[in-house]
């Protein structure tokens, strides 16, 4: 993966409306998110924190908003119109905050969720999902032309015979890419070793442009990782033990790690919560 030092993250607050979500314990949640920002610093990230917006429940999901790379920023078109409004507010952050290129999306046919996006360093994977279509895709593509694009196919559902917990079902649903693969190192792929993550993962070597190593970790939670400036951030052995095993096996790099359990009940997780980008200039803090 090519060499990226993230400077900055925007997150936002948890609305007490997030509890319409699902069946989540919204203090708990809170705590969570706190030591997620509270990591993010120690990384030495300059973190920008938007308060909670009570009409928008799943605006902590930041990472839907937008996608970032080489210093521009492209504006999604959230497969749920009633996130519209969570675009918005992250547009004018990112141009007015952090003074990034703004991309729109002019095809009004297409949806695309910053969460089916994944970039390798080398390339980018789009998953075609219930919130992201072909049109989507072909936006991440024309605004990112130095680097290759690929959609791919995310299983809308699990096979009705495999036994799934509560966590596991709900990440499943979601259907996002980055509920299944996400980056856990350069040129490394987290999957989880169920049977939709691994049909995921053989589309995308199929159609790489670059042999990627492997990190398969047999919670399917697990598979959503953080890999910021050299330290993997994963969740807590508390949520998955048997794979914290693997990660501490295989990764021989910084690692940290956190508790998820009620964000993941509405997201895919741990890079669901926030937006990463690099920045060479000092920006203002809100």
């Amino acid at each position: 993966m090519a060499s990226l030092k993230y400077t900055h993250a925007v997150v936002c607050r948890i609305p007490l409306s997030f509890r319409t979500r699902g069946e989540i314990e919204l203090e708990e949640a809170k705590r969570q998110h706190e030591a997620y920002v509270r990591l993010l610093r120690e990384l030495g990230l300059d973190v920008l924190e938007l308060p909670p917006d009570e009409s928008l429940p799943e605006c902590v999901f930041v990472e839907d908003t937008a996608v970032v790379c080489n210093g521009i920023a492209l504006i999604t078109r959230p497969g749920a119109l009633t996130r519209t409004k969570e675009v918005e507010t992250i547009r004018a952050i990112l141009k007015k905050e952090l003074d990034l290129p703004i991309v729109e999306i002019g095809d009004e046919s297409a949806k695309l969720d910053g969460g089916d996006v994944l970039f390798t360093g080398r390339e980018f994977f789009v998953g075609l999902s219930e919130w992201t279509n072909e049109a989507g895709a072909r936006a991440v593509a024309a605004a990112f032309p130095e680097f290759p694009c690929t959609p791919v196919k995310v299983r809308p559902c699990v096979d009705p015979d495999e036994r799934l917990d509560l966590d596991v079902m709900q990440v499943a649903e979601s259907r996002h890419l980055k509920a299944l693969v996400s980056m856990a190192g350069p040129d490394v792929i987290c999957v989880g070793a169920g049977k939709a993550a691994q049909e995921v993962l053989r589309r995308i070597k199929r159609e790489a442009t670059f042999s990627y190593q492997t990190l398969t970790v047999p919670e399917d939670i697990a598979a959503n990782v953080l890999y910021i400036n050299g330290t993997l951030i994963h969740r807590s052995v508390d949520e998955v033990p048997e794979s914290c095993k693997v990660f501490a096996e295989r990764v021989d790099f910084a690692q940290r790690t956190l508790n998820m359990s009620e964000l993941a009940k509405a997201g895919s997780g741990l890079t669901s919560c926030c937006l990463l980008i690099r920045r060479t200039r000092h920006i203002r803090s809100l």
